[in-house]
């Protein structure tokens, strides 16, 4: 082991020699001149090799003997021997020679040892018009003056400029040296342009003259900017006495001196720069004294805790000019709010409110006013009332309502008369409270006199259903092969439902409908459905009931020995509180009712008195119109009347008559069972449903 750790230190000595004194040379170098320094340096080398060796083996080996001694000799060659062919396998390196390589190698490695700066992107435009002023003079039909052209050039070599079209040329100079314009060849490009062969901005001062046109006593004055971005234009005007219009700019200062008018206008982008005047027209309004009249529409809610008032007003000017107008306004009232679109500002200051507007009104104008005033919750209040004292006239309309439940009464009205809402404007017309009154003002100045006052009477208010079926009682006749014959009657009681509309099933045909008593053709709904018009009474409890009848034919699916059937009844937009179904049937069958929405029950008479045989329609139609009498004016009532019968003439004599159906009585045969139900809700289709089984003992009849 150890023998060959001194091995291994001999060798890697010989390897670091190899890279580090003999360098790269070859061998045959190294032994080549005894005066070299590389031979010098592998004879040092052995040396050290051998002086190694020596103290290797006094140190480990012992004594050898002549027997060892060839082995010896041998072990020594062949490390000399190692240490040659390792010198011999280093290939020769020369620091300095020619190496042969491809032109476009080459270029490549020079490229990559030294990259060239990366080519600037080309402008996007040779050169540009920065900016474009003009210093005009009007004179007649021409305006003459200078236009200064900035001009921006960005690239090298020679670009075009071109002139803004439209202007008539007269010299050009550029940085004070005469030059010149060159034209277009061909009609394509019109105008002219100049050519530039220097980059950075200069400045081109060109000699203009513009055209004047005239069009219905306007002079109007055109001047291109090209594309330019910025423009300015001053022109001169030597009359007094104008009004000037811009177009495609904006008028930025005008001034005039004792013989000349002169006008600084910029323009917007790339538009042509229009300057339009005419003789200033003297208008004579502003001097006149002020006259016009108001258009109101003021509506009155009366709250329990405080009373809304909205006045909607119209100032229609008929001589001179109104910058404000001052409006009287009820003791105490609050003003929350002065709206329009041609009011600047207001102002309250005791019972007056200014309401000031953006310019002066010579025509019209509009604005609401909309505050609040603390009122007697009931008993005797006096309506407050907006009055313009400074108005020659004042016409319009005045409503008031009842905030809640509550009425009004012992109307105490001056200077105005009952009208209809509908006729008082939108802001009147739209309100659909019960207890509105409206009233249309009496043609009279501002300071005419007008008044209103009531007895307002508030009580609990109770909930009041709209419309309701009190009872409905269905009486069907079923055959064996499925025809069936449905014959409707309901109890309504109806405060404010115009029509009830209902459906019928999806195979029925309706046979016959009477309201009141009084047979009728219903509407058709966009849906489909049947709209039946309804009698209107009261509000309240004591509102009389009336009957809705509805006969209508339907087919079903053939009875066979046994099965399951169903009858599906009308689908009615009201409530109904109670249903009762008489169903009768073939001799032939027995039924047996199904779970459902109605029970079997022994038969009872109906519980309303207006379902009962005995009752006549007629005495329904005399409680309705006694209610409606109580509640309007004799007079009113009986003009309304005869405003119905000359309607109707005039209908009847204009068409043909029509026929309508006639009331036919139901046919009670067969056998029956009698059906109960409770709540039915709104727009829900009852259903009963039944077992079938035919009779054996009876046979086929």
């Amino acid at each position: 082991m150890k023998r060959t750790g001194a091995f291994s230190l001999i060798l890697n000595k010989v390897r670091r020699r190899k890279t580090g004194v003999l360098g790269a040379r070859p061998m045959a170098a190294c032994l080549k001149g005894s005066d070299s320094p590389n031979r010098r340096g592998f004879r040092d080398l052995m040396a050290r090799v051998k002086g190694r060796e020596r103290s290797a083996k006094r140190a480990i080996l012992p004594p050898l003997g002549p027997a060892f001694k060839p082995i010896w000799c041998v072990t020594v060659m062949l490390i000399i021997a190692a240490a040659c062919s390792v010198c011999l396998g280093q290939g020769p390196v020369a620091s300095e020679g020619w190496v042969v390589l491809p032109v476009d190698e080459y270029r490549a490695l020079r490229l990559a040892a030294f990259p060239a700066e990366a080519t600037p992107a080309p402008p996007p435009v040779d050169a540009t018009l920065t900016r474009v002023d003009y210093d005009l003079k009007v004179d007649g039909d021409l305006a003459s003056g200078q236009a200064h052209l900035t001009v921006d050039v960005i690239k090298d070599g020679w670009v075009q400029v071109a002139i803004p079209s439209g202007l008539i040329v007269r010299s050009a100079t550029l940085d004070g040296k005469q030059v010149s314009l060159v034209t277009h060849p061909d009609d394509q490009r019109p105008g002219s342009y100049l050519l530039l062969s220097h980059t950075g901005r200069s400045v081109l001062d060109l000699d203009v003259v513009a055209p004047v046109s005239s069009v219905a006593g306007t002079d109007i004055l055109h001047l291109p900017v090209g594309s330019s971005a910025v423009s300015r234009a001053a022109v001169t005007l030597g009359r007094l006495g104008v009004d000037v219009h811009i177009t495609g700019g904006l008028l930025l200062e005008t001034s005039e001196t004792a013989s000349e008018s002169h006008w600084v206008a910029g323009g917007s982008g790339a538009d042509t720069l229009v300057f339009a005047w005419k003789r200033r027209l003297d208008d004579q309004r502003s001097i006149q004294p002020l006259r016009f009249r108001a258009e109101f529409a003021q509506l009155v809610g009366l709250g329990e805790e405080t009373t809304q008032i909205n006045a909607d007003i119209q100032v229609n000017v008929l001589q001179g000019v109104a910058s404000t107008v001052k409006v009287q306004l009820p003791d105490q009232l609050t003003v929350n709010q002065v709206a329009g679109a041609t009011v600047a500002d207001w102002e309250v200051a005791g019972r007056e409110l200014t309401v000031v507007f953006i310019d002066p009104v010579s025509q019209m104008a509009r604005f609401t006013v909309s505050g609040e005033i603390k009122l007697p919750r009931d008993g005797h209040v006096d309506v407050p009332l907006i009055r313009i004292p400074a108005a020659e006239r004042e016409t319009g309309g005045l409503a008031v309502e009842v905030l809640g439940a509550g009425e009004m009464k012992n109307q105490q009205v001056t200077g105005m008369n009952e009208a209809e809402a509908a006729e008082l404007g939108q802001m009147i017309a739209s309100r659909q409270s019960p207890s509105l009154i409206a009233f249309r003002l009496q043609a009279g100045d501002g300071g005419s006199a007008r008044s209103l006052s009531v007895d307002v009477a508030r009580y609990t208010p109770q909930a009041v259903l709209a419309a309701n079926v009190e009872e409905a009682r269905y009486t069907a006749l079923m055959t064996q092969d499925g025809k069936v014959l449905v014959q409707s009657r309901f109890a309504v009681r109806n405060n404010q439902r115009s029509f009830l509309k209902i459906n019928l099933p999806p195979n029925a045909t309706l046979w016959s409908v009477l309201v009141a008593g009084r047979p009728l053709r219903p509407g058709h709904a966009p849906d489909g459905s049947l709209l039946l018009p309804l009698e209107k009474t009261r509000s309240g409890d004591e509102a009389p009931a009336f009957v809705v009848e509805v006969t209508y034919i339907d087919r079903a699916e053939s009875w066979t020995d046994k099965g399951h059937g169903k009858l599906s009844l009308l689908t009615l937009d009201l409530p109904i509180s109670k249903s009762s179904v008489l169903l009768h049937y073939s001799p032939q069958f027995k039924l047996t009712p199904a779970t459902g929405t109605f029970r079997l029950a022994p038969y009872q008479a109906a519980e309303s008195s207006v379902l009962q045989p005995n009752y006549k329609p007629q005495e329904i139609r005399e409680e309705i119109a006694q209610s409606v009498t109580d509640h309007r004016d004799q007079k009113q009532a009986d003009e309304t009347q005869a405003l119905v019968y000359r309607l109707k003439e005039k209908a009847s004599g204009s068409g043909p008559a029509r026929n309508l159906p006639i009331r036919v009585a139901f046919p009670h045969f067969g056998p029956s069972i009698y059906l109960v139900s409770e709540l039915t809700s709104e727009n829900q289709t009852p259903v009963l449903e039944f077992d079938f089984l035919r009779d054996k003992k009876r046979g086929d009849r």
